[in-house]
């Protein structure tokens, strides 16, 4: 098998060689060749053509939202974008997921030791974007909404009791889009809906305020013992499991910081199995997009408690990965485009539909 090649586009020297050495350790991953701008960058994935892409976010002459525009417009290539932990770092690396790029990555920091399996983290993510269905590039603002232009949410109302009903969501690379895509049409009264998007620290909470200002629902990363509320989704937090469970009648969010499972904390499946224990038929799970098999020993827990489970279908996931996981174990009921799922969830949650 070839290897996959890989160009590395940032403007510092330091972090060049520091991922070129990380990825040379990485078995099947060649570098390929390594760029300090956007112009260089152009011209070498000309000559070298590179299967991936590692992108900078924020660089000189031209920043990497700029770059990756021209890019998937001129030679769509899958892109894996390195990110900063920091707010300006998080917002600028969800636009470029809005703009095509697979997937991302922290930056390494050069001060501190690198953490043991940083290497293996980025090359899942360049394998991922390896055998990604890349979408068609569309344009975005590059601005924040303004004030107007945010979605007006009803305040919640004093002494509500929570959400009788769930749904429970997970996704992985290709994740983010899809998840804003299934939020988005959510009506005001909807039960309420978990979620666990593979996603590291810092940028979950991002994550919910972007789904926020455009959803008319309320999206919030999850906290301890957050009530979950009809109308409200509740993010998993990078780094923590999220897990629902059901406390003298009222249905709670609770996370914990119990080992990875299947490689990630927050764990699709942590959260999936909490639902099978805690509110098995009257729960909904949606596996979307994503790499490896996490969510599919949760949904079969789901499906034996008596929930009914949909997954995304191959023609609109990024990585048919997790859903064809889930489906190929028996434990999806039907199988549903993007577009239908939200749909599809929301009418299987009806009595006459459940019967």
């Amino acid at each position: 098998m070839n290897p996959i090649r890989v160009l590395i586009v940032d403007d510092s020297r330091m972090i060049r060689d520091v991922l070129t050495d990380i990825l040379k350790e990485q078995p099947g991953i060649e570098v390929v060749g390594a760029a300090a701008d956007a112009f260089e960058a152009r011209d070498m994935i000309r000559d070298l053509k590179p299967d991936v892409v590692t992108l900078d976010v924020e660089m000189p002459r031209m920043n990497g939202l700029e770059f990756l525009d021209k890019l998937m417009r001129a030679r769509p290539t899958p892109v894996v974008m390195i990110s900063a932990f920091t707010e300006r770092g998080s917002e600028v690396t969800f636009r470029a997921l809005e703009l095509g790029a697979v997937e991302f990555v922290t930056k390494p920091k050069l001060h501190e030791q690198t953490p043991d399996d940083y290497g293996t983290l980025i090359a899942e993510k360049i394998r991922a974007a390896k055998s990604a269905r890349l979408r068609a590039p569309r344009r975005v603002e590059t601005t924040l909404p303004t004030e107007a232009a945010v979605v007006q949410k009803r305040p919640v109302p004093r002494g509500i009791k929570t959400s009788d009903k769930l749904i429970a969501v997970g996704a992985s690379t290709g994740g983010t889009e899809a998840i804003k895509e299934f939020l988005v049409g959510m009506p005001e009264d909807c039960p309420g809906i978990v979620i666990v998007q593979h996603m590291p620290e810092n940028f979950t909470r991002m994550f919910a305020e972007r789904l926020d200002g455009l959803c008319k629902i309320r999206v919030k990363e999850a906290e301890h013992n957050d009530p979950i509320l009809p109308g409200h989704a509740y993010i998993a937090p990078g780094g923590k499991h999220l897990w629902v469970k059901r406390d003298e009648g009222a249905l709670i969010a609770k996370l914990s910081n119990e080992p990875p499972m299947t490689l990630h904390r927050p764990a699709v499946d942590f959260l999936f199995m909490s639902c099978a224990k805690y509110v098995g038929k009257d729960c909904i799970g949606v596996i979307m997009t994503g790499m490896g098999k996490d969510g599919t020993r949760g949904m079969l827990e789901m499906r034996d408690a008596g929930a009914y489970n949909i997954a995304q279908d191959e023609a609109t996931s990024v990585i048919f990965g997790m859903p064809r996981e889930a489906i190929e174990a028996g434990a999806v009921h039907e199988v549903a485009p993007l577009t239908r799922l939200r749909d599809r969830a929301l009418a299987r949650l009806t009595s006459k539909e459940r019967a």
